[in-house]
């Protein structure tokens, strides 16, 4: 945060996403309205978003010039080299130079990795960062991760992410003493492959809350309040989550079409229909934060609307205050664990 008063200071990819800038500006400005104390900037072609944004800006809002837009198609890190002008890569340069706290964006998830290390750069000992999302289907909060950064993850991967998930959990989603577990094929000790065994074996070792493995079904008990996993396998489960939830959606809704008496079951059902869709509100989450670099990197879904990105600033401006960089740097420095051979550990 800037030195005076606290005051947050979110950069948003304006360009960024599958909607651009007709559903990121808004959604941006809904949250520095209702912030009036913090700071937003809005990173994107400045003539397209004074139009989207109409008439006067609030006093907390200003905009950066990147007109570039980084597409799904482009090879991330290359891009991010060579792109100086993409909105996303302005974005991150703010955060690397303190003109920002953190980045939100709602573009190319892999160019948002690397715009993070790359640009910002990892924390000193962190060896890669990963991506962690809020998970749905229960009432308390489990964060899993990665979901999305690190497909080949090593059993050292594996330990840091669950100290850096432990902080998340703690300070930004208000666990105390959160317990952490291995996402396997089974919950007894020893299943799951050698490098499921070996990061077993790593965090019984550690001072972490750790409960051991916990299988799919689990991620809708209160069986853990952080759970590990590599890219592939957490990727799979968030989406796997997201699609369930739409289809469950649908089905209430087609089956209520269906009965004669459906709009009277769902006039007297509303009440606790409204608080299933709520809990299966996955833009609430509003955004997965890239932990184990040097400042806060929000990355949100690539079709957000409006609402999800209003909610991504939200969450990115939260993982800001409670000081997640800071605490994570000082949890890897207190638990410096050696890289498999190949693999730098430190800043990009």
């Amino acid at each position: 945060m800037s030195a005076s008063g606290g005051t947050v200071r979110l950069a948003l990819d304006a360009m960024g996403g599958d909607h651009g800038p007709t559903e990121v500006v808004p959604g941006g400005l809904r949250w520095a309205r209702e912030n009036p104390n913090d700071h937003l900037t809005l990173v994107g072609d400045e003539p397209v978003i004074r139009a989207i944004a109409g008439g006067e800006l609030p006093a907390n809002v200003s905009i950066v010039h990147g007109p570039g837009v980084i597409t799904m198609e482009e090879n991330p890190a290359i891009a991010v080299r060579e792109r100086k002008d993409a909105s996303m890569v302005v974005a991150a340069a703010m955060v690397r130079d303190k003109h920002a706290d953190a980045v939100v964006t709602a573009g190319h998830t892999g160019a948002g990795m690397a715009a993070g290390v790359l640009i910002i750069g990892r924390i000193k000992g962190v060896i890669r960062p990963a991506i962690a999302v809020q998970f749905l289907l229960r009432e308390k909060p489990l964060l899993l991760l990665d979901v999305g950064a690190n497909p080949d993850s090593t059993p050292e991967n594996l330990y840091q992410y669950a100290h850096m998930g432990q902080i998340f959990s703690e300070h930004v989603l208000g666990v105390v003493n959160p317990r952490v577990a291995l996402l396997s094929i089974g919950e007894e000790k020893g299943k799951g492959d050698m490098r499921i065994q070996r990061a077993t074996e790593l965090l019984d070792q550690s001072t972490l809350n750790f409960t051991g493995n916990v299988e799919g079904r689990h991620l809708a008990a209160d069986e853990a309040d952080v759970v590990v996993c590599d890219a592939v396998l957490g990727n799979v489960a968030i989406k796997l989550v997201e699609g369930v939830t739409t289809t469950i959606t649908d089905l209430f809704r087609a089956e209520f079409r269906r009965l004669p008496f459906g709009p009277i079951a769902a006039l007297l059902m509303r009440g606790s229909i409204a608080r299933i869709r709520t809990q299966l509100d996955y833009e609430r989450i509003g955004a997965a934060i890239l932990l184990g670099v040097q400042g806060t990197v929000a990355i949100t879904h690539g079709r957000a609307r409006q609402r999800m990105v209003y909610f991504a600033c939200a969450t990115a401006a939260r993982a800001v205050r409670e000081r997640v960089t800071e605490q994570i740097t000082s949890s890897i420095a207190e638990n410096p664990i050696a890289a498999p051979d190949g693999l730098p550990v430190g800043p990009a």
